[in-house]
């Protein structure tokens, strides 16, 4: 809310907009279920919603020309981010995900729906999902 009061004073609209999408997206999602408390994972997966919609967008506005928009779709994403963890590196998320095969004892790749379950709870909002799952496979030798 502060953002968005300090947007409007400032006068930046497009950052504006950014904002009061993730505000009308965070509502939306508190009103549904009758609750009126969100986790923090819950309002973490919004946000990499909002960014992942975002960006596609993006992807199909330059595919058809209209650099326009995919560069006011970037720069919403970009704002977007700024609310969402730092992402692991690699080499980081190799390390998370080579301690829960040692802690599940995975051995092969018939073991990789119990190694996901734990590696996406322990990376949430920090990693995307088909990256784990990338790396869970090439772990387990699939």
């Amino acid at each position: 809310m502060a953002d968005i009061k300090a947007a409007m004073l400032a006068r930046d609209q497009k950052k504006l907009e950014a904002l009061r999408a993730i505000k009308a997206q965070i509502l939306l999602e508190k009103t549904k279920g009758g609750n009126t408390e969100l986790t923090e994972a819950v309002e973490m997966s919004i946000l990499q919603k909002l960014v992942k919609q975002r960006k596609e967008s993006a992807t199909i506005y330059e595919q058809n020309g209209r650099q326009e928009l995919a560069d006011e779709e970037l720069f919403q994403a970009s704002v977007i981010e700024a609310y969402l963890p730092k992402p692991l590196s690699e080499e980081e998320l190799r390390a998370v995900i080579k301690d829960v095969i040692a802690q599940v004892g995975a051995t092969s790749i018939k073991d990789m729906g119990k190694v996901m379950g734990i590696a996406t709870k322990q990376v949430a909002g920090k990693a995307d999902n088909a990256k784990v799952s990338q790396i869970v496979k090439e772990m387990l030798g699939a």
